[in-house]
């Protein structure tokens, strides 16, 4: 069975009514053999809050050192974005491997009436994913309600209940108080339920769950309110801990949701300042989300009134001119209390996002036109909306997309779409992308011969994608469709041929086309270099590929033992190497080899300022190597002009002292830093599946005012991966320029080469042809050890690409 008949199968199921109950999902997991008996498990239910609350929960306890399940819903991409351990996604091939072990039992319940639903079947196959891969603790956002919901078949260590409002009162009541007593059925055996809910559905809680520890009652909460338009300061305090720090969600109500998960961290025994880290990394889409700030961008999934609330108390911390409001949203909600319950609006731009359970965007400009707001038109794609009202905003407005998670899934594409060129040799390289994109076997066949010109692979909503393959076979290319594309309501791959001639008369065509594909012109354009004009800042790697020499000031480096561990030996090696050609020179006092031992910021310290201070002079650029956020402050305010963080802003400070020192950032994917010996990492494909967790790491950084120009992309090349992973991403290296940023290579001495019988002392030939690869293939800049031998090999591979040049 191939990944999209698996993904088709499970969204099939979206056609069942919704049955309460835990009956089909227990006797699903029955049919797996009870897979979910060994984990711990934590539920959180209520009306809004839930994701977040789980998020905040989810890297506390990681931060905490914890193997961490999350199961939440509704997804914006993809449907595996559902079901993550350690913040990755369940993978395809665990997604085939499930439907396989479960088709035929579902199928036939379906012959008798019983047919698990599709959030039955999700729920059974997150747990039996969490389950199978033996995690710690699993965190559960809870669908609707308490006891009749799937993912109660478990029995939680404890539980959460965020919020209640009017919702589902078909099955919860109809009444706060009913639904709250229903959603507190949720509360474990042995400890108390957490709540943030107040008042009656307070009172209504604790006739089921006497003990309930409220917060804002029982934990006290201090919001501090939003700190330099980044970050929200709070304080929680209980019985006898007490939580001070900051956080990445904005807003009071995701402090009272970072509350909920500090007590409950706490009732587990999490420490304190795993607690405090953990909320501050925090992060989840389209909650409050910022995306750029002149004009000021918003992405904020509020859906109901009580969210469109807490939004509007948000947004009123922030100063503005006028607002600017693309509003898309499910045609069962309420739309007049949700519009009574935004800040007011200067200008309207209604849409449409593409479900069938979306409400007509003409509908909902009526519903603005009664309220009595300002200029009011209406649009049939959310990326059109956003794209006009962005162009119609000055720089000191707001734009805020609001209405639904899928409208602000569809607006989210506009920073977080990747557009993957492939580089296309052979018949069996073209079959390798089609196969990746899940296109059929018979259109494998057909069209794996028209691929060896211009390839790129992108994911779009399917009228996008239809739209795309009309106007390119028009133009004599090839569109490839994934077989998904059944599947309406979900965005899926498509693979674009033809010559660059082609590309440029498709893009000219798309723009005058409806449903966002103006916006999907302009990322093809971006993607294949058509008619840009690209944002320089006179950095060396802009003007071809750049070495980065390695300067461990360490007594533990993997590479020399310790060689330049004394500031006199340091700086001599790195004149050495700026005399050989390095154009940057990174700066490192905390070793990052397997099984290496923390630093302490101090000693880290006092290894680099003395280097840097000594080297300032030498004409290259230099660069901090650390993972923590004082010492790159530290290290910039002493002369260094680039920060390189291994651990892919592990530290939250990390991105906010590039943005503030306005340096360049190398953000690297990294599983476990130090690296971890022994511990793997599952990869359907290696090179597309780092893009996708770099690229929210990308986003992350960009959110700060860093330029995508100024945001360097390590693919982490050494670290959880397998050497034959870490060979695929260096031959295929270029794809990573699918994020919009310079790509760094660090392969160096790496232990990869031992599957090519290189042991650690003999890697210098071998790094050497690792680094002819990585410049054919356009890596930006490229770290190493021994710099002489590698700018040669760079000079012979632009020589060789450009004779001319040596001329």
């Amino acid at each position: 069975m191939r990944y999209h008949e698996a993904a088709d199968f499970i969204l099939d199921l979206r056609g069942l009514l919704m049955k309460p109950g835990t009956a089909a999902t227990r006797e699903l997991l029955g049919h797996l053999g009870d897979p979910h008996l060994g984990p711990d498990y934590i539920q959180i239910a209520g009306t809004n809050g839930k994701g977040s609350t789980a998020r905040m929960l989810e890297t506390a306890l990681r931060d905490a050192g914890l193997d961490v399940g999350l199961y939440t819903s509704p997804h914006m991409d993809d449907i595996r974005d559902r079901i993550r351990i350690n913040d990755r996604p369940i993978p395809k091939s665990a997604v085939t491997d499930f439907v396989e072990a479960t088709q035929d039992y579902i199928r036939d319940r379906g012959a008798e009436g019983e047919s698990p639903t599709h959030f039955e079947t999700l729920t059974a196959m997150a747990l039996w994913h969490f389950g199978r891969e033996d995690v710690d603790v699993a965190v559960l956002e809870v669908g609707i309600g308490g006891p009749l919901d799937a993912t109660s078949v478990v029995d939680p260590v404890a539980s959460a209940v965020t919020s209640v409002a009017l919702e589902h009162t078909d099955v919860l009541g109809d009444t706060v108080e009913e639904i709250a007593k229903d959603k507190a059925q949720v509360a474990p055996a042995d400890r108390p339920l957490v709540t943030a809910t107040t008042g009656e559905a307070l009172k209504a809680v604790r006739e089921v769950a006497p003990d309930a520890i409220a917060v804002g009652d029982d934990v006290s909460l201090d919001y501090g309110g939003i700190v330099d338009e980044r970050e929200a300061a709070v304080t929680i305090e209980g019985d006898d801990w007490t939580v001070e720090t900051r956080l990445a969600l904005l807003g009071e109500h995701q402090a009272r949701n970072a509350g909920v998960a500090a007590a409950l961290a706490r009732q587990l025994g999490i420490e304190i300042d795993a607690i405090e880290r953990g909320l501050r990394r925090a992060t989840w889409p389209a909650r409050f989300e910022i995306r750029s700030r002149d004009p000021l961008v918003v992405l904020d999934g509020a859906h109901n009134p009580g969210a469109s609330e807490a939004l509007a108390t948000t947004l009123g911390e922030f100063e503005y001119d006028e607002l600017h409001l693309v509003f898309g949203a499910m045609h069962d909600k309420d739309h007049v209390g949700m519009v009574e319950a935004l800040p007011p609006v200067d200008h309207v731009i209604t849409c449409r996002p593409d479900l069938k359970r979306a409400a007509d965007q003409t509908v909902l400009a009526r519903v603005f036109e009664r309220h009595g707001d300002g200029e009011v038109e209406a649009k049939s794609a959310v990326e059109s909306a956003l794209d006009a009202a962005i162009a119609a905003a000055a720089p000191g407005d707001c734009v805020l997309v609001t209405g639904s998670l899928s409208t602000v899934g569809e607006a989210r594409t506009r920073w977080s779409r990747v557009e993957i060129p492939k580089r296309i040799e052979t018949l069996d390289d073209a079959k390798a992308v089609l196969e990746g994109a899940h296109v059929t076997d018979a259109g494998i066949w057909r069209m794996r011969g028209k691929g060896v010109h211009r390839v790129l692979k992108m994911r779009v909503q399917q009228r996008q994608a239809q739209y795309l393959k009309e106007e390119m076979l028009s133009l004599g290319g090839e569109c490839a469709l994934s077989a998904l594309n059944d599947q309406p309501e979900e965005r899926f791959d498509v693979v674009l041929m033809g010559t660059l001639a082609q590309f440029k008369r498709l893009i000219g065509k798309l723009d005058a086309q409806p449903y966002g594909l103006a916006v999907v012109a302009e990322d093809i354009r971006q993607a294949l270099d058509i008619q840009t004009k690209p944002t320089t800042h006179g950095y060396p790697w802009e003007s071809g590929t750049a070495i980065m020499g390695i300067l461990n000031v360490t007594p533990d480096s993997f590479h020399d033992g310790g060689e330049t561990a004394t500031t006199q030996a340091a700086v001599e090696r790195a004149r050495e190497m700026a005399e050989a050609g390095a154009a940057i020179i990174d700066i490192g006092g905390e070793s990052t080899r397997p099984g290496a031992e923390p630093v302490p910021i101090g000693t880290e310290l006092d290894r680099v300022l003395p280097v840097i201070e000594a080297v300032a002079d030498l004409d290259v650029l230099l660069s901090i190597d650390s993972r923590k956020g004082e010492v790159a402050k530290r290290a910039v305010e002493a002369g260094v002009d680039i920060i390189n963080d291994v651990s892919g802003l592990e530290d939250p400070e990390m991105r906010f002292v590039a943005a503030d020192y306005d340096v360049p950032l190398v953000v690297m994917h990294s599983i476990d830093t130090p690296v971890v010996p022994g511990r793997g990492t599952e990869y359907d494909d290696v090179v597309e599946d780092v893009i996708h967790e770099v690229r929210e790491r990308v986003l992350l950084a960009e959110q700060t005012g860093l330029d995508r120009s100024q945001i360097i992309v390590d693919p982490g090349i050494g670290f959880g991966k397998s050497a034959s992973e870490n060979f695929e991403l260096l031959g295929r290296v270029d794809e990573f320029h699918a994020l919009g940023c310079p790509v760094l290579v660090g392969h160096s001495h790496k232990s990869m080469f031992d599957g090519i019988g290189r042991p650690a002392g003999d890697r210098e030939h071998a790094t050497v042809a690792g680094t002819a690869i990585a410049a054919a293939r356009g890596a930006d800049i490229i770290r190493v050890h021994d710099v002489d031998g590698n700018v040669a090999a760079i000079q012979t591979v632009v020589a060789a690409l450009d004779p001319r040049s040596i001329e």
